[in-house]
């Protein structure tokens, strides 16, 4: 989705003959949009498809439904109290969605067991805390914290953890994809986008391959928010090679480089990544707006189409108070936002912004699960009310 890589063996031509140590090699494609989008083909020494097992296991421990459960309200999620423990893939709990988004946080301490794949959405996973690696078919990505880790949809991953982490898990139910006012019409990253192809983190091929990974036969495989255990026949890592434009990636959230002006830009500005009915926004340390009359912090809104989201990672939050790292705001359609008391004329003078966070906005309504609501601050509505502290300038 970013450019075309290759890695090990593929023929002259697709859809031709490879041989490797005699035997012929199975061609795979992992296509997107049907036939008519990005695809890569992989190129394995045994049969991809061949199931020896399957077993439905139910709903994923962590899924929950969303739902409407009261008057409208500014709301705050602690998602670092949620429970800590467990494999990356089984540990995750399903805090916000709607049919283009899901939003789950994993506080994982332990390896994944077992291969996993969602095949309800690709994957933007933000690493609050921890670092590891992210074995897929076509090679290791690896990661640590204020990276964006992506992994397309039904991709085979199994995470590898170097500790406990605290992770944000983006599930983009209507695909993903880097917005396409930063391509060129012939696909390159333009010169004026936010970030470069040298930003984004390829996969690397393993010395000996993916098949020296030791990859698990079992894979849990998420559709329908259901589980499915799949035991394949063959190595599913057994690859010799593959080409192609979709493949997992590292980007790190301070590569990105933001926009500023004279006076204070809207928060379309810091879009990094686009699906179908929503935007995720990358908030990084910045000058802010130099006008002599400049007021940096956010004006009061109402964004009449959009439910808004803010993760919190760290840094200043000149706009909020009461948040810290790993705080989830939500700020649906129907009521105005902006800062607390006291931020707003606070911040005339300002030069530059510490703040972390990612943002992302939906068209649809965003719900709560009980996982959210389990760890709602219930005093954020109404604390515009007095108070002088702050958080995110967005």
């Amino acid at each position: 989705m970013i450019h075309r890589l290759q890695r090990g063996l593929v023929p002259a031509k697709p859809h031709t003959v490879l041989r490797v140590d005699g035997e012929l090699a199975f061609e795979h494609c992992f296509t997107r949009r049907g036939f008519e989008a990005a695809y890569t083909i992989m190129y394995h020494r045994r049969a991809p498809h061949w199931v020896q097992e399957e077993e439905d296991l139910g709903p994923h421990p962590g899924w929950a439904e969303p739902e409407w459960d009261g008057a409208l309200r500014r709301r705050h999620f602690l998602s670092a109290n949620l429970p800590q423990g467990g494999e990356p893939f089984t540990s995750r709990c399903l805090v916000l969605a709607n049919s283009d988004l899901g939003v789950w946080v994993a506080r994982p301490d332990r390896d994944d067991a077992t291969l996993a794949s969602n095949a309800d959405g690709d994957e933007l996973v933000f690493i609050q805390e921890g670092s590891g690696r992210v074995q897929t078919p076509l090679g290791v990505v690896p990661f640590t914290a204020g990276d964006y880790v992506f992994v397309p949809r039904a991709m085979a991953q199994r995470w590898r953890l170097d500790g406990p982490g605290l992770f944000l898990v983006l599930e983009a139910r209507s695909g993903l994809d880097v917005p396409h006012q930063f391509r060129t019409p012939s696909g390159q990253l333009r010169m004026d986008a936010p970030y470069t192809h040298r930003d984004f983190v390829e996969p690397a091929w393993p010395e000996g391959g993916p098949s020296a990974l030791g990859a698990p036969r079992d894979q849990l495989v998420m559709r329908h928010g259901r589980l499915s255990r799949l035991r394949w026949a063959n190595d599913p890592f057994d690859l010799v090679g593959w080409d192609g434009q979709v493949w997992p990636f590292a980007f790190p959230i301070r590569a990105y480089q933001p926009k500023t002006g004279m006076v204070h830009l809207p928060p379309t500005t810091h879009i990094t990544f686009a699906g179908g009915g929503f935007v995720v926004c990358s908030f990084v340390p910045r000058l802010v707006d130099w006008h002599p009359a400049a007021i940096p912090c956010p004006y009061p809104h109402s964004s009449v189409d959009c439910d808004e989201a803010i993760f919190y990672v760290g840094g200043n939050f000149t706009s909020r108070r009461g948040v810290g790292p790993a705080s989830v705001t939500l700020h649906p359609v129907g009521v105005p936002h902006g800062p607390h008391p006291g931020r707003y004329e606070g911040s005339i003078g300002t030069t530059r912004t510490e703040e972390l966070a990612v943002m992302f906005d939906t068209f649809s309504p965003l719900l709560p699960t009980r996982h959210a609501r389990s760890v709602e601050d219930p005093a954020y509505s109404q604390s515009w009310i007095g108070g002088s502290d702050g958080g995110v300038i967005e």
